[in-house]
């Protein structure tokens, strides 16, 4: 019974996701968004609502939500929370509130595949396989209602919670679901570098090593991710107005990436149920602004190796919810300023390019304000990220390949052969190899090498530069054979042909 003296008999059971939502004994489902579902939950009896949980991405979550609605009828009112401007900016509670308001249509998903495509202009997709008609009785039969504001949710829910309960719609409709299962290569599991000119060429060279070797464990939600431990990737030369590829085959767009750069840059006041912003983090949470810090620290002192920004606080490992950026660190060598950032946990697949476009903003502010207020007028550098899980979620692994599949050979066969340990010049002197190796640009001569054995050359060579690219040492390897084999065929060896 429930306190006002009606009969409850509803219990919601999730297909998908189950230990990421909060279960009642109502016919109300709230979806909370970016705001944090304990946030609606502290104020409801859990007779006043089926379920309540949270809804970040339109293209990963909507499907899910779907089907675990055909799957339980009862459910006959929906509450949609958009509060906030990431709610605004992700686009999911609007594109469900579309799904109700506006149907779907067979179409194509952007991986290409046929599903049913939500009539939004945010994309949303639903899967093929889970009926029509189904569908259209689930919109037709559950009343949606999108909401601006915590308080404005719970009246609207406990105001649903007062009438007489109605009847399920239907039965339970479970629906066939395809899985991708992934096959792994061997490899390392710590310690990961990956290097590219944009964020866009990077992430895809990322996206790529995941899914090739990276280890398959359980999350600590529901499902499964693909991960590797301590992936660095170096962007090297981003434009300032920033790349997207056309046609664009990176999850953010520029009106989003506009709204995500103010989350970083700008400070944010507290609001019930959102954990925090990165921008909160750097201007206010410490009570200090840690971006104007390290301005004036650099200013101050230009070589200094402190300029440093921390987002974690030590309470969050007893609040929780703390945040995946932690660690920023800045620093000028040869008039160049690098950022380099580190994540504890980072979804690589959907969240890994706006972090780093939003970082590259940052660190882009930072050069300005110090060309504003000094004489320092500093280049650009790289941007390093340190994700020390870096992961790609099993509900992304069909899109992960498909983005492989075409996009990776392409910005493969691009690749640069210049290589920072420097160039190699090979010779053949008498009976023995002999090999120069040269800085990269200005060529001045470091070390020679001499032998008559290609292997054991190649073998000393990589001790003594053990920093030389995976390809360049298959070069050097083709090559210093075709020496030794010149010098047993006595044919005279040119390198390179």
């Amino acid at each position: 019974m429930t306190a006002t003296g009606k009969a409850t008999q509803f219990e919601y059971k999730a297909l998908y996701k189950p230990n990421q939502l909060i279960y009642g004994l109502g016919q109300t489902a709230v979806i909370t968004g970016w705001t944090v579902k304990q946030a609606i939950a502290k104020h409801l009896q859990s007779e006043d609502y089926a379920v309540i949980g949270q809804l970040y991405s339109p293209t990963r979550g909507i499907n899910l939500l779907i089907r675990n609605l055909l799957f339980n009828p009862h459910v006959r009112f929906l509450v949609v929370l958009n509060a906030t401007r990431e709610d605004n900016n992700a686009g999911a509670g609007e594109c469900l509130l579309d799904f109700f308001r506006n149907g779907f249509e067979e179409g194509v998903c952007d991986t290409g595949l046929r599903c049913w495509v939500i009539r939004s202009p945010i994309p949303g997709y639903i899967d093929l396989e889970v009926e029509a008609s189904d569908l259209e009785h689930l919109r037709r039969f559950v009343d949606c209602k999108e909401v601006k504001s915590i308080v404005e949710a719970v009246s609207l829910v406990k105001s649903y919670a007062q009438l007489e309960a109605l009847s399920p719609w239907g039965s339970r409709l479970e629906f066939a679901m395809s899985l991708v299962e992934p096959s792994v290569l061997p490899g390392p599991r710590y310690g990961h570098r990956i290097e590219g000119k944009t964020i866009a060429e990077t992430w895809v060279k990322i996206i790529h090593r995941i899914k090739t070797t990276g280890t398959i464990r359980p999350t600590g939600y529901d499902g499964q991710w693909q991960e590797l431990i301590d992936l660095m990737a170096i962007i090297t030369d981003e434009p300032a107005d920033f790349y997207f590829p056309e046609p664009n085959y990176l999850p953010i767009d520029p009106p989003f990436l506009e709204e995500y750069t103010s989350q970083i840059l700008d400070d944010a006041p507290y609001r019930e149920g959102l954990k925090y912003t990165y921008g909160q983090r750097l201007r206010s949470w410490f009570k200090d602004d840690q971006i104007d810090q390290v301005i004036k620290k650099l200013i101050g002192e230009i070589d200094a190796a402190s300029a440093v920004m921390n987002l974690w606080d030590v309470k969050d490992h007893e609040k929780g919810g703390s945040p995946c950026l932690n660690h920023i660190w800045l620093r000028v060598v040869d008039n160049e300023l690098s950022l380099t950032a580190t994540f504890r946990s980072n979804d690589m697949f959907a969240a890994w390019p706006a972090n780093a476009m939003g970082l590259r903003a940052l660190q882009q502010h930072i050069r300005d304000e110090i060309a504003q207020r000094s004489e320092y007028n500093l280049k650009m550098g790289p941007l390093i990220t340190i994700s020390q899980s870096a992961h790609i979620y099993d509900d992304t692994w069909d899109n992960a390949e498909r983005l492989i599949a075409n996009q990776y050979a392409a910005i493969f066969n691009q690749r640069s052969y210049y290589d920072p340990s420097g160039n190699f010049l090979i010779e053949v002197d008498g009976k023995e190899i002999f090999v120069t190796h040269t800085t990269p640009g200005s060529g001045e001569v470091i070390k020679s090498y001499r032998g008559k054995k290609p292997l054991s050359l190649l073998r000393e060579i990589c001790a003594t530069s053990p920093a030389i690219q995976p390809e360049h040492t298959g070069y050097l390897g083709i090559e210093l054979q075709k020496a030794s084999n010149c010098i047993k065929s006595g044919k005279a060896y040119i390198q390179d042909q």
